[in-house]
């Protein structure tokens, strides 16, 4: 079951959502639900992205023959982990969760391990065109 997000505000203790979320709602009437309420993050910017795909996972792949999803598949893995899940299958963090922070903090150790363990120098963003 596909569950949507709805975006909302607090005022004066009171949740105020869209029509939406109203009609969502509607569709749950007289069942047990659950209910998260989470300050909104923050997820990365379009450039963040084109520097990540475009520069690090494209200099990567280049360099170590891998194709651009084995390289972030690899890279998911060694800088984000990997835990069993309930049915001893390994679930690898995807950075679509990350949020700005997370992934500046992700591509940083990534350029710096590249740097370190591989003599693979990454231009910093903004250097480059994309």
């Amino acid at each position: 079951m596909i569950v949507p997000i709805f975006q909302g505000t607090i005022t004066k203790g009171q949740l105020r959502a869209g029509v939406d979320y109203y009609k969502w709602l509607s569709t749950l009437e007289g069942q047990a639900v659950e209910i998260v309420v989470r300050k909104k993050r923050k997820q990365r910017s379009i450039p963040q992205n084109k520097f990540y795909w475009g520069i690090i996972v494209e200099m990567l792949s280049d360099f170590t023959g891998y194709n651009r999803e084995e390289m972030h598949e690899a890279l998911k893995q060694k800088f984000l982990g990997a835990e069993p899940d309930a049915h001893g299958l390994v679930k690898i963090k995807s950075t679509t969760v990350l949020t700005t922070d997370e992934f500046v903090n992700y591509t940083n150790r990534v350029v710096m391990w590249a740097a370190q363990s591989l003599g693979v120098y990454i231009p910093p963003p903004g250097s480059i065109d994309l």
